[in-house]
């Protein structure tokens, strides 16, 4: 494929870091993945973009083509922020980048901007939270009161978890329980998020539930009205993992922030409405300022 790079490079701690490239104008968009995920949620978006933007889409540790670091202890946001600019470095890119994010990866690229905002031109955080990711699942307080107990019962769950883990997520009963209870059914297609669960269901459950746990720490609301650049916050109707109220406060939290609104969409939202968020993301793009 013309202009395209598909490459690995080495994090400083050793763990193999794999990214892909798509050539075009600038500005460079950052795609960042949401926990648990390899890329389904751009499905739509990187298509739309493809030759027109220039495009870096990449793997967290432990995640997809990446590889697992030989410290688990090393797998927090801070350290995916880290390997955003690693790669961003490799690349060659030496304009400020675009930093999208979905889920997770909303606190992904708010750190990058905290870490190197010299760097970074534009942010777009899409359904996802600024930070403690599991303290309002569901509009409840009830994750973030259990999760430091699933946290202390892992070591002793993991053996007979893993043997489950694949066979569960790749099951009907998980795609049965996400469009009964996560997504919105009556616009997702099953052939766009069920590469999600088979990707989840490939992944070490170690490895996710300590990602996760660095994501339930993390949070950005202190810098939030620090952040200068343009951001455009996108934000679902019916996202029951990152309620609708969030995704409000922090685009109220930086200054000058746009605020996308997908009607009816839930935490999957790229993929339900993909029109009208490859639409919007396009004019956000073409709408910015010329790099300093």
């Amino acid at each position: 494929m013309d202009g395209y790079l598909e490459t690995t490079l080495g994090a400083p701690d050793g763990t193999p870091l794999w990214y892909q490239r798509f050539e075009g104008e600038e500005p460079t968009l950052v795609l960042c993945d949401g926990i648990g995920c390899d890329g389904y949620v751009w499905r739509h978006l990187i298509p739309h973009l493809q030759g027109r933007v220039r495009m870096i889409h990449w793997h967290y540790r432990g995640h997809g083509r990446s590889g697992t670091p030989a410290d688990l202890g090393h797998l927090g946001v801070e350290e995916c922020a880290q390997d955003l600019w690693s790669i961003v470095e490799h690349a060659g890119v030496r304009a400020p980048a675009v930093l999208a994010g979905h889920s997770m990866g909303v606190q992904v690229i708010l750190e990058a901007w905290h870490q190197q905002p010299q760097r970074t031109r534009a942010l777009i955080p899409v359904t996802g939270s600024y930070g403690k990711a599991v303290d309002h699942v569901h509009d409840s307080s009830l994750v973030r009161h259990l999760f430091p107990l699933l946290g202390s019962l892992a070591p002793s769950v993991m053996p007979v978890l893993r043997p489950l883990w694949r066979e569960l997520l790749r099951s009907e009963l998980a795609f049965w329980y996400a469009t009964t209870f996560e997504i919105n059914a009556s616009l997702v297609r099953r052939e766009d998020f069920f590469p999600y669960l088979d990707h989840l269901s490939r992944m070490d459950p170690d490895v996710f539930l300590r990602t996760l746990q660095s994501a339930a720490r993390h949070t950005a609301e202190p810098y939030l009205a620090d952040i200068r650049v343009p951001t455009l916050v996108v934000a679902s109707e019916r996202d029951r993992f990152t309620p609708y109220w969030i995704s409000q406060r922090m685009h109220a939290l930086i200054p000058g922030a746009e605020l996308l609104t997908l009607p009816m969409g839930s935490h999957t939202g790229p993929i339900e409405l993909p029109e009208l968020f490859n639409l919007r993301v396009e004019k956000f793009l073409r709408g910015l300022p010329p790099a300093a």
